[in-house]
């Protein structure tokens, strides 16, 4: 029987990125509403304890740590999903790094950290990902995160901003490759949010609640309530599309600093 609880039952997804956080919160819910998740984290104790507060909640989930931003890496962690678990129908490119500068000073290594991780990775798993659906047949979601970094500009992040963008230009392009194997790929551009790195921040919640319209920052449920839709069965018919979710600051885009 249609259990409406368990939307994701049957389906299998890989989430970078997701020993904390917004990360972990998609997988999360994944878990909770019936997918068997395989939890991947560069910090293998972040990871390794993730997964295991998701399975002490019911959910069906592994960890995985490791790169995501390597090649091998990424397609070792497919062939073991697949492997494991008979297919692989949902990819979440979370995993990123954040690495501020100003532009003129901004060292090459930061730049290349940059996009070895936030574009290399994604479009790596993206990639591999998109090879195992075909194998398999039966279609799938791939879903990238952007940034509200890649649509208003923001001081020190020229690199990071740069990264966003990119991805919600490749959702946008491999729509003319992935339909036709009805894979959607979508991007989600996440506001200010709080989460363990954030709440580090004293100034973080006042500052950034008093230049939201909605009055707050975002919470990682916020985040993982939108990106859960885009791979749902209720978005079926959206691809190459950018969802923000950011209380309407891009709307105003008032600086934090």
């Amino acid at each position: 029987m249609y259990d409406p609880l368990k939307v994701f039952s049957e389906q299998v997804a890989i989430v970078t990125g997701a020993g904390q956080g917004i990360g972990f919160e998609i997988a999360r819910q994944l878990a909770a509403q019936g997918a068997s998740v395989v939890l991947n984290d560069i910090d293998e104790k972040l990871a390794t304890e993730a997964a295991a507060a998701i399975a002490k909640e019911g959910g069906s989930c592994i960890a995985f740590p490791g790169d995501s931003s390597s090649p091998d890496f990424i397609t070792s962690m497919v062939n073991e999903t697949a492997a494991q678990f008979g297919k692989l129908t949902i990819a979440i490119a979370n995993a990123g790094i954040t690495l501020f500068g100003d532009f003129l000073d901004y060292p090459p290594d930061s730049l290349y950290k940059v996009m070895q991780l936030n574009l290399g990775g994604s479009f790596l798993l993206a990639q591999a990902t998109t090879k195992q659906i075909i194998q398999q047949g039966g279609g799938g979601s791939i879903l990238f995160m952007s940034s509200v970094t890649g649509h208003q500009a923001h001081k020190k992040l020229a690199a990071y901003g740069m990264t966003k963008a990119a991805l919600e230009m490749l959702a946008k392009t491999l729509v003319v490759e992935l339909s036709e194997h009805n894979i959607s790929v979508n991007a989600i551009a996440p506001g200010a949010t709080i989460t363990e790195r954030t709440s580090d921040d004293p100034e973080y919640v006042p500052v950034w609640s008093r230049i939201t319209p909605m009055g707050r920052p975002a919470q990682v449920q916020d985040i993982a309530n939108a990106a859960l839709f885009l791979v749902s069965p209720a978005s079926r018919h959206i691809t190459g599309q950018s969802l923000v979710v950011d209380g309407g600051w891009t709307s105003v885009s008032p600086s934090p600093y």
